[in-house]
């Protein structure tokens, strides 16, 4: 079985196929194989950002279950 990619590999791969798609080059067979590709990719992306996002949500509710507000530090340059 092959390894789980990271977010961030299947977003490069996807920003790659989206690149070819659109040079126009590829033999539409290619074109539509890759494209093909790029939906699968893209849906894994948004799954795992869903993910990301309800870890985040249950992170951010306080002890009685409500969501609270924490925005996120500023860099202000002082450490």
């Amino acid at each position: 079985m092959a390894a789980k990619k990271t977010f961030e590999q299947s977003l490069k791969e996807l920003e790659e196929i989206v690149e070819a798609i659109e040079s126009g080059e590829l033999p539409l067979e290619t074109a539509l194989s890759k494209f093909e590709t790029g939906v699968k990719l893209s849906e894994t992306c948004a799954k795992k950002l869903d993910e990301a996002e309800q870890k985040i949500s249950l992170l951010m509710k306080d002890k009685d279950g409500n969501f609270t507000n924490h925005p996120f530090a500023e860099d202000d340059g002082q450490e």
